[in-house]
């Protein structure tokens, strides 16, 4: 894999997710942040925080960066998600939007 020059909110993620750790992950957000999964909406780090955990617990969720480009206060990451969900491993776009240093919106799609 090559090396991506990912800005620290997006590394924090990605170190979290890692390590399944849903309160880093959370913590990584605004306060007033929302997630975009799978035809959902979660609103606030606590909702966000149960999301992600929720999320691991069932699908023991990897995540492998494999690109990212950035512009001014938008990202977006492109990264193989595997785990024991059916069609695994798939390829998603984590659209990322940044504020005062934590991820003001993220939206996950394929």
């Amino acid at each position: 894999m090559k090396t991506m020059n990912l800005p620290n909110e997006v590394l924090d993620l990605v170190n979290a997710q890692a390590n399944h750790d849903s309160a880093a992950f959370a913590d990584c957000f605004s306060e007033t942040a929302v997630v975009f999964d799978e035809s959902k909406t979660h609103k606030g780090r606590i909702e966000i925080q149960q999301w992600i955990d929720q999320a691991n617990k069932k699908f023991n969720t990897v995540m492998k960066p494999l690109e990212y480009t950035h512009c001014e206060t938008t990202g977006i990451l492109l990264a193989e998600i595997s785990g024991t969900f059916e069609g695994s491993p798939i390829i998603l776009n984590y659209n990322f939007v940044f504020r005062d240093g934590k991820i003001q919106s993220l939206k996950i799609g394929g």
